[in-house]
């Protein structure tokens, strides 16, 4: 990475991939991104469920009613999952270690997208949640927060437009709620 602004400006959701599988040695880089990740007091609560076959990524495609289905395309889908026990802040420790994943794909070359399972459901209304742990096994002490889909991209999209940029969500000082109505 030569230009942390570059590589967020750049990072978008992609969701059509090609059939080219990762490299182990591009797996490892997103992995280690995930578990350098930082955390409240360093607990660490999450833990990450790595999806490679083939039939498994389409069973797990069918996890939410929409939005799920890029994953049956996938070269790679990381189920992310946490001990709430662990930490009061499971979520957002589990949030920021996605988002590390997905930054250092980018700078790969790889294309990602989040797809929300937690207070989700899938087509017949199940929870999605407890469609995915009853698929990859995983314990009943662990919450799942996500999928993140990863492959070699198959579309392109432009990088964020700045002159698009909200800055009106921006309040210096103090909250300005003249800003709302303006």
């Amino acid at each position: 990475m030569s230009n942390f602004h570059e590589l967020i400006k750049k990072r978008r959701s992609i969701r059509k991939f090609t059939e080219e599988p990762i490299s182990p040695e591009d797996v490892e880089s997103i992995l280690k991104a995930a578990l350098m990740s930082p955390s409240s007091k360093s607990t660490n609560p999450w833990q990450f469920v790595l999806v490679e076959d083939k039939e498994i990524l389409e069973k797990l495609s069918y996890c939410k009613k929409s939005s799920s289905k890029l994953i049956a395309g996938c070269a790679l889908a990381v189920v992310v999952l946490a001990d709430p026990l662990s930490s009061d802040v499971w979520i957002e420790d589990s949030s920021i270690a996605s988002i590390m994943m997905q930054l250092q794909a980018e700078d790969l070359g790889l294309g990602s997208c989040w797809v929300q399972v937690r207070e989700r459901y899938t087509a017949e209304d199940t929870p999605s949640e407890e469609y995915v742990r009853l698929l990859l096994d995983i314990p009943l002490q662990l919450q799942v927060l996500s999928v993140i889909a990863f492959g070699h991209k198959a579309q392109e999209r432009s990088p964020f437009d700045e002159e698009k940029l909200q800055w009106e969500k921006i309040h210096i000082g103090k909250f300005n709620i003249n800003q709302l109505t303006d």
